[in-house]
């Protein structure tokens, strides 16, 4: 029996979260989150990595649909030109596991175990 993490949030919240964190995990290449979210974003990460290496024109269209259209500031690209331009170039020979999570400390405030989700 599989169980879902809903991290107590309704479904249309916890989308617009997990969208949000990946395209920081795309632009930034790392970023600090609980544990939890770390765990969920990952998934989301790598399809989105997967779809990256694809690189046609639907894979472009899919990834779009679930990165914000932010611009980096550096290079001037999108998120999605970011994902397809640099991030799949690097894990063209690998297959999966792109991401690694290391959780880092306890939150002083709530004691939630954080960590840090980044590109490989």
């Amino acid at each position: 029996m599989a169980h879902n993490r809903k991290l107590g949030r309704v479904a249309s919240h916890r989308k617009a979260m997990l969208r949000n964190l990946a395209t920081d995990v795309i632009m930034y290449g790392r970023i600090e989150t609980t544990a939890t979210r770390a765990k969920e974003v990952r998934k989301v990460v790598d399809k989105l990595i997967t779809l990256g290496k694809r690189g046609d024109l639907h894979a472009r269209r899919q990834a779009a649909a679930i990165l914000q259209d932010v611009v980096d500031p550096k290079t001037g690209e999108t998120a999605v030109q970011k994902l397809f331009n640099e991030v799949a170039a690097k894990y063209t020979d690998r297959r999966s596991g792109y991401t690694k999570v290391v959780k880092t400390y306890n939150r002083k405030g709530d004691n939630a175990t954080m960590a840090v989700i980044a590109l490989l």
